[in-house]
């Protein structure tokens, strides 16, 4: 199957997006994503699109990063299937109430933390990992029982498209939203308000999605790009640190935000 990538737009439905975003609310308030059974759901569905949909996700990452099947496995693929497995089997646990300490002067008084969803977060993917990290954040945000709203990367489009045209149908369509297009469709979604916004990019886009989301006092998750040192001591191995080291650094072709950039070591 070859992806198809669709036409770039500058075209933003900010109507549509508004209606969309108010569908989502609604479903929240309704109480309907606090069910743990209608958050596994979530969860089954993000794993069986990965599944079925492993042939065309990983020809599309080979369309957009040159990525070979191998190593788009390792790193979108697999990586994101094993992490939505792992929440899959630890979120009702986390979930659960669970008891707090409090201070002696409070006595006798009881105290339980209550795991509340937050409501709707907002999910911008960067084209890098442009499965994985969208698809590892979505699952924590719905196994924390949020609706979702999906913006992936106009850079890695093909993916994009695989994502955008058949990721919905795994998923509850009250829940989850997914809008495509470049920076003019990221402004628009940041002028909105949501409860939490889950940013993977540069540290100078970074500063723009804190600044839109102080506005409503908005919680936000940024990994952002660095430069990452490798610290070499005195007793290493230096065959297998050389090997660690060009592996960071050649994995996805160097396109890692904790990917090796200098080494420092003892004088």
């Amino acid at each position: 199957m070859t992806a198809t990538v669709p036409a770039p737009t500058d075209v933003v439905e900010t109507d549509q997006m508004v209606q969309t975003i108010e569908r989502l609310r609604s479903t929240v308030e309704s109480g309907r994503t606090r069910s743990l059974d209608w958050r596994e759901a979530q969860l089954d569905g993000i794993i069986r699109f990965t599944t079925d949909f492993t042939d065309e996700l990983l020809e599309a990452m080979e369309t957009d990063l040159g990525r070979p099947g191998l190593e788009g496995w390792i790193a979108d693929i697999g990586s994101s299937i094993n992490e939505a497995e792992y929440i899959k089997k630890k979120f009702r646990k986390w979930a659960a109430p669970r008891k707090a300490k409090l201070n002696v002067a409070l006595q006798p008084a009881s105290a339980r933390i209550m795991p509340e969803p937050l409501g709707v977060a907002l999910i911008i993917a960067p084209w890098n990992y442009p499965v994985n990290l969208v698809l590892e954040p979505m699952a924590a945000a719905f196994a924390a029982g949020n609706a979702i709203v999906l913006k992936p990367s106009e850079i890695s489009p093909a993916t994009a498209a695989v994502i955008a045209q058949n990721l919905p149908d795994y998923l509850d369509p009250d829940a989850f939203a997914v809008f495509e297009g470049g920076p003019e469709v990221s402004t628009a979604l940041l002028a909105e308000k949501w409860d939490h916004i889950f940013f993977t990019g540069s540290t100078k886009v970074g500063q723009i999605v804190m600044e839109a989301a102080a506005k409503n006092l908005t919680p936000v998750t940024l990994e952002l790009g660095g430069k990452s040192p490798v610290i070499v001591g005195d007793d290493a191995d230096l065959d297998v640190t050389a090997q660690r080291i060009a592996w960071g650094k050649s994995f996805n072709a160097g396109q890692t935000c904790i990917a090796p950039d200098y080494v420092l070591v003892t004088e």
